[in-house]
């Protein structure tokens, strides 16, 4: 886990947003002035690695309205109300493709930007099956596809695989030698 943004007590909230929410407060600086900070937060999100009973990776082709080109990724999206990270995981993974799956482990949690508050939870999904259809935002158009290990490795390290921080969490185990050892752990 990497460190944790977290907005001071003493900020103020000073923008309410649909997305985003704008905090400010006086930090003391290490000549002992004080300068205006600022943080946004959002709600929690979450990322599903989701994986096959026949070990194919769930792997999503995307298309917004405010985005111009399709784009790949993996499950997505944000916590709601008093859901759990897990829970979360769940319910955008059966939504966003109609899929469940036997069982769900918390494989990374960051905060991707030091400017703001907001957790991000990589879960893994082992033996997905699809249930049903999909049930997806007036706002999206998602196409599930099951790629073996190697074609999604090749799509998430593509300029056009947009779940970042995934992309980041296996080049940090491919640079530490331990991408073999994930391979095997998401496949087993």
């Amino acid at each position: 886990m990497t460190n944790t943004m977290k907005i001071p007590k003493q900020a103020k909230r000073v923008f309410k947003g649909v997305i985003f929410d704008v905090y400010q407060w006086q930090q003391k600086m290490f000549d002992g002035s004080f300068e205006t900070f600022e943080m946004l937060k959002r709600k929690h999100s979450i990322q599903v690695l989701a994986v096959t009973k026949d070990k194919k990776i769930l792997t999503l082709k995307e298309q917004h309205p405010h985005i111009e080109k399709p784009f790949y990724g993996i499950i997505g999206g944000g916590q709601e109300n008093d859901e759990t990270p897990e829970e979360t995981a769940k319910r955008e993974l059966l939504e966003e493709t109609g899929y469940t799956a036997e069982n769900f482990e918390l494989i990374d949690e960051r905060y991707p930007s030091t400017k703001t508050d907001w957790p991000l939870y990589t879960f893994l999904a082992k033996n997905a099956t699809k249930i049903t259809e999909q049930k997806l935002d007036s706002g999206e158009k998602v196409e599930v596809m099951e790629k073996d290990f190697d074609d999604f490795l090749e799509i998430a390290t593509s300029d056009n695989f947009l779940s970042l921080a995934l992309t980041y969490h296996l080049l940090m185990l491919n640079y530490k030698g331990r991408l073999e050892d994930f391979k095997n752990k998401i496949l087993k």
